[in-house]
């Protein structure tokens, strides 16, 4: 198991739109851009092989800024192209915040970090002891067929609770905001309810009138 005091104070970052990772989650992504290309090598060369997902957060003063709290992920599964693309996956560590970007000579971008405030993200698998499944998976039921989706759902009904919750945050199509409220949710129970809420108002069509029956 981590420890606080093994997390680096600086990380590299990786600014990716709509890209959730969460804590004890697997995030696959395809790197192609030569500074990501770079900062992958780079990643592989420490012992934490640590790199922090984090989203924009542009403003009309500065279009390069980030969300505050991001989430770190070890290096897990590694592999390269034969055109040189890299194909990779981060496992969920823990969330941070962002206290300073670092000025330096890397082309992607780090940042000083502290992990305080985080400490629930290293220990054991979170349970929801109010969570009414039932119901929640009729409303999943709803959102997959509006979206024409397929599902396994054995498989689904039959995983745990933070798996479902925490796959499902991570996996459905919301806005960027919308994932970083998820991101940040300071328990399970309250994720799986902004969960709810987003799902409700996709099926709201993202208005006020009634959801689709």
């Amino acid at each position: 198991m981590n420890k606080m005091v093994d997390l680096p104070d600086t990380l590299p970052v990786f600014p990716l739109p709509g890209a959730l990772l969460l804590p004890r989650a697997r995030l696959p992504l395809h790197i192609f851009e030569p500074r990501y290309l770079a900062m992958i090598e780079d990643c592989l060369k420490t012992p934490e092989r640590l790199i922090g997902m984090v989203q924009p957060n542009p403003r009309p003063n500065n279009e390069k800024a980030l969300h505050a709290i991001g989430c770190a992920g070890r290096l897990t599964q590694f592999s390269e192209t034969e055109d040189g693309r890299y194909m990779v996956t981060l496992g969920g560590v823990s969330r941070f915040r962002i206290s300073q970007e670092i000025e330096g000579f890397t082309p992607y971008r780090r940042c000083n970090v502290t992990w305080d405030a985080f400490e629930r993200d290293l220990g054991a698998t979170e349970t929801d002891k109010v969570f009414n499944r039932e119901s929640f998976m009729k409303l999943l039921g709803r959102y997959f067929e509006a979206r024409e989706l397929s599902a396994d759902w054995e498989t689904l009904q039959s995983a745990d609770d933070e798996l479902l919750v925490n796959s499902l945050s991570m996996l459905l199509e919301f806005e960027p905001e919308d994932k970083q409220a998820l991101l940040e949710a300071p328990s399970l129970s309250t994720r799986r309810e902004t969960l709810v809420t987003l799902i409700e108002f996709s099926l709201r069509g993202g208005d006020t009138e009634e959801i689709i029956q």
